[in-house]
């Protein structure tokens, strides 16, 4: 069996980490949280003591972190000659400040929710050698659907937040279009069930549906964690010159839901009128 570290088994990464693990690699994870410790060894992943040492023998790492600063410090102080594949959402910047540490680095966040990880069907964007991502290829197909390489640089960070961009304005094109449909007259039902038989319902609005017509907002990824994204999305583009006016509006909206309870919500629940956002 190909052995393979996996440090960070938060709500995507241990499903991810789990995939690899039911495909027959042998994975040895470490999380700073016990819990997700518990629920890893659950999974058939090894419960190693330290990140130490989960990359002893290692041929792929893979981190899943958090936020910048952890990923930040967390890449700085890997020492390794494994490919290190890092899955977490974060801007170019910060990912080309832990480069020059890495002998081998391949930038491969993901696209999709809890549910597509579980099941393997997430997409994942990939830049760094070419060599490495046709050496990694077969672990990614454990836990993704489809997998691009685009790049030999920071390529699959702005793919990640081109793709994030898209999802977050889905939600707040969903917010306004219920807030007019409703003052219109028609219920929250009747104008969910139009969304979901009209053009605009794409994957993610059909996804989105269900808990929303049952105002149910379990999360899949939290207000906190995609205002996290829409800020790593201006600050990437204010770093190229230029501007996002709709990404602008979407970090308004979520901070606004945010300071009215629902940052660890699901993020959908600012189309609720009471969000604090306004409609």
């Amino acid at each position: 069996m190909k052995k393979v570290a996996w440090l960070g088994l938060g709500l995507i990464g241990l499903p991810m980490a789990s995939r690899l693990a039911a495909a027959g690699w042998k994975v040895s994870g470490f999380d700073v949280n016990p819990e997700r410790m518990k629920l890893a060894a659950g999974r058939g992943i090894g419960a190693a003591n330290t990140a130490a040492a989960a990359l002893e023998g290692a041929e792929l790492v893979f981190t899943s972190m958090p936020n910048e600063k952890v990923f930040v410090e967390v890449l700085s102080a890997l020492r390794t000659n494994a490919i290190v594949i890092d899955t977490s959402t974060v801007g170019p910047q910060a990912s080309a400040k832990v480069a020059p540490s890495l002998k081998t680095y391949l930038r491969a966040p993901i696209s999709g929710s809890v549910g597509h990880a579980e099941g393997g069907q997430l997409t994942t964007f990939v830049s760094g050698p070419r060599a490495a991502f046709d050496a990694a290829l077969e672990a990614f197909k454990t836990y993704s659907r489809v997998q691009f390489w685009v790049g030999e640089g920071e390529e699959a960070r702005y793919a990640k937040l081109a793709i994030n961009l898209m999802v977050a304005v889905t939600c707040g094109m969903m917010k306004e279009a219920l807030a007019l449909g409703t003052k219109g007259g028609i219920s929250w039902e009747k104008m969910l069930e139009l969304m979901g038989e009209s053009v605009v319902a794409s994957p993610v609005v059909k996804y989105k549906l269900d808990p929303v017509r049952r105002h149910d907002y379990t999360p899949t990824a939290t207000t906190s964690l995609v205002l996290k994204d829409v800020d790593l999305m201006l600050a990437a583009a204010k770093a190229q010159g230029m501007e996002l006016p709709l990404a602008a509006v979407m970090q308004t909206i979520l901070r606004q839901g945010a300071e009215h309870g629902l940052a660890e919500r699901d993020f959908f629940s600012v189309v609720e009128p009471n969000s604090g956002s306004g409609s």
